[in-house]
C-alpha cells in the first residue's frame, strides 16, 4: 500500500492544480446504485494530472535541470506536459504509434514534444525507465510512488463524498490508479472491494488472477488505448495484488456501449478506458455490489471515433 502520509502530502502539493471532481449518480435498472467519479473534468481531461503533478511539483530544481521524460499513450503525456509547464521545464513524451491524434495534439498544445515509436519499443521504454534519444527526469506513468500517491487523492475525496459505497471499479492499465485509490480507501475502510476493469484485447490482470501467477497475454491495440497491456508491471503488481478483489475483461462492444451511455444520459464524454468501469458495473459482473463507484478516468477521445460510437458502431 502507498502510505497515507504520502497521499495526504500529495493532496497539499496538488492544491490549486488538480480539481476535486464530483461524484454523481447514474440511474440504472435493478438493485445496484452507481456513482461516477468524473476525472474527465480535470484540466487535462483525465486523472493523470494528479500523479504527474505530484511527482513533478515535488521534484527538486536539480532533478529537473534537463526537463522531464515519460512514456505514455497520451493521458500521462498531457499530465506531464502540464506540470512541466508549471515548473518551466521542457517535457518529452515517448508515445506508441497507435496513440490517438487527439492526445498527440494536446501534448503539442501544452508545450510537450512527442516521439512516436512502435509499441514494442514503447513498452521497453516503460520497462527500462529511459529512452536513448532524450534525457530528463523520467516520470514513470505508473511505477512511481509519487505518481501513485497523487492518484490516491481520488480515494481521499471518495471517503469524504460518500460513506456508503461498498465497491470501487477502476480501469487498469499499469495499475497505479487502482493502487493509489485503494491504498487511501482501504486504510480507512478495509471492507470496500476493488475490481480492475480491462479491455479483453489486453487483460493481464484477469489472466493472472485466473492462473494464480503473473501471466502475459496477447495484446491488440484498440480504441480503448488508455488501458490494457500485454503484461503486468512487477513493482506495481506487488502493491495491487494485496488490494484487488477481482478483475473483468470487457469486450469492445460493451465498452463502446458505456461510452454512449455516459454521453446520452449525462452528456459526459469518456474515452474507452474511461468507460471500462461503467461497462463492468452495468454488465452485472460485479458480485454482491449494491453501491458501486466507477472511476471515469479520462475523456480524451478522437472526435471521429466518438462519432462512430455515438452512431452505434464499435470502432
Amino acid at each position: 500500500m502507498i502510505p497515507a502520509s504520502e497521499i495526504l502530502r500529495a493532496r497539499e502539493t496538488l492544491r490549486g492544480v488538480a480539481l476535486r471532481t464530483p461524484l454523481v449518480p447514474l440511474d440504472v435498472p435493478g438493485d445496484i446504485e452507481i456513482l461516477l467519479k468524473l476525472e474527465t473534468l480535470q484540466p487535462v481531461n483525465s486523472f493523470k494530472i494528479r500523479g504527474a503533478g505530484n511527482a513533478i511539483l515535488q521534484a527538486s530544481d536539480d532533478d529537473l535541470r534537463d526537463g522531464v521524460l515519460t512514456a505514455s499513450a497520451g493521458n500521462m503525456a498531457q499530465g506531464v506536459a502540464y506540470a512541466a509547464r508549471l515548473r518551466g521545464v521542457p517535457a518529452t513524451i515517448v508515445v506508441p504509434e497507435h496513440a490517438p491524434q487527439t492526445k498527440l495534439d494536446a501534448i503539442e498544445r501544452l508545450g510537450g514534444r512527442a516521439i512516436r515509436v512502435p509499441y514494442e519499443e514503447w513498452w521497453q521504454v516503460l520497462v527500462e525507465g529511459r529512452y536513448d534519444g532524450a534525457g530528463g527526469l523520467f516520470v514513470h506513468p505508473v511505477a512511481n510512488p509519487r505518481v501513485m500517491a497523487g492518484n490516491g487523492t481520488i480515494g481521499l475525496e471518495l471517503l469524504e463524498q460518500d460513506d456508503r459505497f461498498d465497491t470501487v471499479v477502476v480501469p487498469y492499465g499499469g495499475g497505479g490508479l487502482l493502487t493509489g485509490i485503494a491504498s487511501a480507501v482501504k486504510a480507512a475502510r478495509p471492507d470496500v472491494r476493488f475490481y480492475a476493469a480491462e479491455p479483453e484485447t489486453g487483460a493481464p490482470v484477469t489472466a493472472t488472477l485466473a492462473a494464480g501467477t503473473p501471466t502475459e497475454v496477447d495484446y491488440r491495440p484498440s480504441f480503448v488505448d488508455g488501458s490494457g497491456s500485454r503484461a503486468l508491471i512487477p513493482d506495481v503488481w506487488a502493491h495491487a495484488e494485496t488490494l484487488i478483489d477481482g478483475a473483468f475483461a470487457l469486450p469492445p462492444a460493451e465498452t463502446a456501449a458505456a461510452v454512449r451511455l455516459l454521453a446520452e444520459r449525462l452528456r459526459v464524454i469518456a474515452e474507452g478506458a474511461g468507460a471500462l468501469a461503467l461497462a463492468a458495473a452495468v454488465s452485472g459482473r460485479v458480485p454482491g455490489a449494491r453501491r458501486v463507484v466507477c472511476i471515469v478516468s479520462g475523456g480524451n477521445i478522437d472526435a471521429a471515433v466518438l462519432g462512430r460510437i455515438l452512431a452505434g458502431e464499435t470502432p
